[in-house]
């Protein structure tokens, strides 16, 4: 009895200690790192995947990959965006639990998987535990847990764990992508003096050329994000990736655009835009990497601060230059309200003025 309640208490502290770290505004990879090793104290995993993703296209934007996961990422992404599969982290991110394990999932029969039939097995891996960190219905990241192959999986008390602890690491992770800029190295290219990149993949995703402009956006790239493995950075393979799983996909639905927007090195934001290039020599991929336009950007950006739908659709009005009488009369509420969810949105980005909302947005501060 005694040795059951010095567990749980030794498992009490280290739940407040990852909750402390989600709110000790650290950038994306020591919060990544943190969490992992702590994690790790009160769930044995033996390989760990944590991903950040754009929250409007669910694609993923870096990775944090452990071996023997790291050299066989490009095989688990054409398995997220190319086949049907379980548990995939799209549907995590929309379903009333985002947190599911394999075993779970297949009712212990794993190799109803394709992932597990074609990646896990062959790496000698077992049951994962996977789960979206959403906050308000915008997804930031995913978690993947995996333990060794073996006949037993995460248990009902780890996955309990888990996901008592997702909205705090969701919470986290958000902080950690939109927390305050790095300041701009002189190496890297600034979205006033760099025109839009341009990269060429051929069918099977490999590099066939690159123009100037692209290869300066990608020393911005931030060095995780590029597996040792794959000569193409994580982001660039998932919009070239899901390009082609839409591209057969039922014309009747609406998939996201095969696009992402993330942080580079230098504080600024960038986006990736796949789309599909004729040539005469064979199928090709074009990638347009360029600077996110400061509207487009805004918006993410006011949605990562937590503010209500209400004190979005003000927030998103001031930004496109609207006064408040202008408001009243588009969205149809007192000027009461308008000031109501002003001053609201103030606090929350830490601002007094319409001006200094406009230059923390848009600006690209990000301030919290």
């Amino acid at each position: 009895m005694a040795g059951a309640t010095a567990a749980a208490a030794r498992q009490e502290r280290q739940v407040s200690g990852i909750v402390a770290l989600c709110r000790a505004g650290l950038d994306a990879d020591a919060f990544r790192a943190g969490v992992l090793s702590r994690l790790r104290r009160i769930v044995p995993v033996d390989a760990a995947f944590f991903a950040t993703v754009d929250p409007q296209t669910l694609l993923f934007t870096s990775a944090m990959a452990e071996d023997p996961l790291g050299s066989a990422t490009p095989q688990f992404l054409d398995n997220e965006f190319g086949r049907r599969d379980v548990n995939k982290f799209a549907a995590l991110a929309e379903a009333a639990d985002p947190v599911s394990s394999l075993d779970r999932a297949t009712g212990g029969h794993r190799d109803a998987s394709p992932r597990y039939r074609d990646v896990m097995a062959p790496l000698g891996l077992g049951d994962e535990l996977r789960a979206a960190l959403v906050v308000r219905n915008r997804c930031w990241g995913v978690l993947c847990l995996h333990r060794e192959k073996s006949p037993t999986g995460f248990s009902a008390d780890e996955l309990r764990l888990l996901h008592r602890l997702v909205p705090h690491l969701a919470e986290g992770l958000r902080g950690a992508l939109t927390g305050g800029a790095v300041a701009m190295a002189q190496s890297f290219p600034s979205a006033e003096s760099t025109a839009p990149g341009i990269l060429v993949l051929d069918s099977s995703l490999a590099l066939v050329s690159m123009s100037p402009e692209a290869e300066q956006w990608l020393a911005d790239f931030p060095t995780r994000l590029w597996p040792s493995s794959s000569e193409l950075p994580i982001p660039v393979h998932s919009v070239a990736a899901h390009l082609s799983t839409v591209e057969h996909a039922d014309p009747r639905q609406s998939p996201p655009p095969s696009s992402v927007r993330l942080r580079g090195r230098s504080g600024q934001w960038l986006s990736l835009h796949a789309t599909r290039l004729p040539d005469p020599s064979g199928p090709r991929i074009a990638i347009v990497i360029q600077a996110v336009p400061p509207a487009e950007l805004g918006s993410m950006l006011l949605s990562a601060h937590g503010l209500t739908t209400a004190q979005l659709r003000v927030a998103a009005l001031i930004l496109r230059g609207r006064s408040t009488r202008e408001i009243v009369t588009e969205l149809h509420i007192s000027a009461n309200t308008v000031q109501e969810h002003l001053t609201a949105t103030f606090d929350k980005f830490g601002v007094r003025s319409r001006r200094e909302l406009v230059a923390a947005v848009l600006g690209g501060s990000g301030q919290r």
